[in-house]
């Protein structure tokens, strides 16, 4: 094995270079792995451009990428105990958490309460450094076991189907339920065929453009933004009543206030879409109407329970990957992913 590798390397925001830096040594309880395939997440780009300074990530220069695949081509002290060997196919998450705080115990470890922490936490990509190079090292905590039905590519988008699945868990769907997505992006999409695992008989999706256009072509039914007032047009499809659940996955101030409209009374919306401004909302109805709004982090042990379902086609991951790029031209890949006309959905890129 090489020194040294390619990595992404953000010098301060937007400013991109790839560089030869050395290959890292997995210690204790970690995997070194090749990284065959990463996808880009929209948390990249907010992060790339610093959107979200001094915490995504605390400081630059950084390597981003979180959501990834690849085989183990060394082990940490430990790691074979647990099972793993040279050669495993897995697939990986970021959430790296302390697991013996309240939450982690709980087998909420998306909420670690040690989160950031130096020597007790780390989100790979996030608050530390990520796999968008061609090695990486992940605690065995956030590798998972790749059957060889599932492809690298397809492997790369099972952390956003967790994230997906997770969301509709939050929306506590019950069998019969009528879901609406607000948002057509990678995790929309990945959301309303979820809500179809849990149980709902309809999903909704609300979107506009290419993505949407998707969502109509992977048999949902759709509202278009741009044909005018998308809570109305949700309320003449479910006979004025609205949406049971609603999984709010687009992430700006407006789409939360129309997914919160959309709800029956009594209704549930899960929130995993990160604004990055601040939002007003109506509370009258929450009150007058009990409804419920909860926000949905990451995700809790969903990446082993969402996998059996990419691998037998319920959750569509592969369906979703619109384009391929080398770790070399990883800024036309980013320029791609921002640009509204790409037809990008997934962008998958390969060190």
């Amino acid at each position: 094995m090489a020194e040294t590798m390619e990595a992404l390397v953000v010098l301060e925001p937007s400013v991109l270079e790839i560089q030869q830096i050395p290959v890292p040594e997995p210690g204790p309880n970690e995997v070194l792995a090749r990284v065959r395939a990463v996808s880009i997440c929209g948390t990249d780009a907010h992060l790339i451009h610093g959107d979200y300074p001094g915490f995504w990530p605390p400081s630059f220069p950084f390597t981003p990428g979180h959501e990834w695949a690849g085989e183990i081509v060394a082990l940490g002290e430990g790691a074979d105990r647990l099972g793993w060997k040279v050669g495993d196919r897995v697939a990986g998450t970021s959430h790296n958490a302390c697991g013996v705080c309240q939450k982690c115990v709980e087998g909420r470890y998306n909420l670690c309460e040690n989160y950031g922490k130096p020597g007790l936490h780390k989100q790979y990509g996030h608050s530390y450094q990520g796999v968008d190079a061609t090695y990486a090292v992940h605690n065995v905590k956030c590798i998972f076991a790749l059957p060889d039905s599932i492809s690298f590519d397809e492997a790369a988008v099972i952390d956003p189907a967790s994230i997906a699945l997770h969301v509709a868990r939050r929306g506590n769907i019950q069998p019969g339920d009528t879901v609406v997505v607000t948002g057509a992006g990678s995790v929309g999409l990945l959301a309303a065929d979820s809500a179809l695992v849990c149980g709902a008989a309809r999903v909704v999706v609300v979107g506009r453009g290419y993505r949407l256009a998707k969502a109509a072509a992977m048999g949902f039914e759709t509202v278009d933004t741009k044909d005018g007032d998308p809570v109305a047009a949700v309320r003449a499809l479910t006979d004025g009543l609205g949406a049971d659940v609603v999984l709010e996955c687009a992430g700006v101030p407006e789409t939360l206030g129309w997914a919160m409209a959309m709800l029956r009374r009594g209704g549930r919306c899960a929130m995993v879409g990160i604004p990055t401004q601040a939002v007003s909302l109506n509370v009258q109805p929450l009150v007058l109407d009990e409804l419920e709004l909860v926000g949905s982090r990451a995700s809790a042990g969903e990446m082993r329970r969402v996998m059996p379902f990419v691998a037998n086609g319920r959750v569509r991951a592969g369906e979703l990957i619109t384009h391929h790029f080398p770790l070399t031209e990883y800024q036309q890949a980013l320029d791609t992913f921002n640009d509204r006309t790409s037809g990008a959905i997934k962008i998958i890129v390969h060190p």
